[in-house]
């Protein structure tokens, strides 16, 4: 599938978010109260051609420069501009000249909106699978952010080394994305409709593990999945057999992560200091970190906390002085709830 299907399906099949036969573009997660706030700041005109799967709204992000990969409209974009204030920055990359038209008309809007002297959002015209293209310097973001756009392209690998390079040391790739727990057939590669529907090019589960890893992104960890349901007959006729899910996944560059989750006896404590989560931080699915509660974390995890933005947030118990083993409860297998489950129930712990 070329950028080109891709431009004429996001830029003239849909003229808005109503015209999807599927919920695979959509966004069903219940925003914060602070995100609903964000969102009201938002253009309608933007607002309306949002085609994202999820939230890509991560924490403790003032004062950060993010790379949003496949931008759009801008909606995400623009929510993130608030939320890193006006000493930080945004990026945007997307390759629909219409979605750009709309996402640039309204940026001077968004600046008076959010009572800025300039606006700290810009959008750049271009392919995400040719990012080194582009002339953005290595290790110039703090995050990178994606919404429901990587599986529109064919090279994803390409995608994951170059959000590699374009990160600094401690940065993190948190994107939201199209999941199979299969590959699909490769016949139905270039179906337009199922292409632009974000399910023919669904990332398979197991690749994509293994391309983050190659690219230098060691633990990948899963935040958020819901399983996708498809309304149009004739779409599910030709994907019967195939089970699709919505999921975001938090990358982090960092060195010296073990390939399996190691225990070195460490624990942290959560200050409750990040906007949104007085409470409970949620690293990811299996790390839901109460405040003021001892939590034992494997040394992967610690480094996610203690070597990125977060450190200011927690108390660090503990050192890599001693190693018991592979952390208990940590497995492999398929990472996301069955779609037939519907009973709420907990995942199995993790580490």
């Amino acid at each position: 599938m070329n950028i080109e299907n891709s431009r004429r399906y996001y830029g003239e099949t849909l003229t808005g978010s109503a015209d999807l036969k599927t919920n695979a573009c959509t966004t069903a997660d219940m925003p914060s109260k602070r995100v609903r706030a964000a969102l009201a700041n938002v253009h309608p005109d933007v607002k309306a051609r949002y085609y994202g799967c999820g939230l890509v709204a991560p924490e403790a992000i003032e004062g950060a420069r993010i790379l949003d990969l496949g931008s759009g409209s801008g909606q995400d974009a623009y929510l993130l501009a608030q939320f890193v204030g006006e000493n930080g920055e945004v990026v945007g990359v997307d390759a629909t000249p219409a979605q750009l038209e709309v996402a640039n008309a309204h940026l001077d809007w968004h600046r008076e909106r959010f009572g800025y002297a300039t606006s700290n959002v810009s959008f750049i015209e271009g392919d995400i699978e040719q990012l080194e293209a582009l002339g953005l310097s290595d290790g110039s973001f703090d995050i990178i952010v994606s919404n429901c756009v990587i599986n529109l392209v064919a090279d994803k690998a390409a995608v994951f080394r170059a959000a590699h390079s374009l990160l600094k040391p401690g940065g993190e790739l948190y994107f939201s994305d199209i999941y199979a727990d299969r590959r699909v057939p490769e016949h139905l590669l270039a179906d337009p409709v199922l292409h632009g529907e974000c399910l023919s090019g669904a990332l398979y589960w197991g690749d994509f593990l293994a391309a983050a890893k190659q690219a230098g992104f060691i633990d990948p960890r899963l935040c958020t999945d819901r399983p996708l349901t498809i309304g149009d007959d004739a779409i599910a006729a030709m994907l019967d057999g195939i089970s699709f899910f919505s999921a975001t996944y938090r990358l982090f560059k960092l060195d010296g992560l073990d390939p399996e989750c190691e225990d070195y006896g460490q624990a942290v404590v959560y200050r409750g200091t990040i906007a949104d989560h007085p409470r409970i931080f949620p690293l990811d699915r299996h790390h839901q970190i109460e405040r003021g509660r001892m939590f034992p974390i494997c040394g992967n995890s610690w480094k996610m906390l203690a070597e990125t933005r977060f450190v200011g947030h927690f108390d660090f118990i503990g050192d890599f002085s001693t190693h018991f083993g592979v952390f208990a409860g940590c497995g492999g297998g398929l990472p996301f709830d069955a779609a037939s489950s519907g009973d709420g129930a907990a995942p199995a712990p993790c580490c």
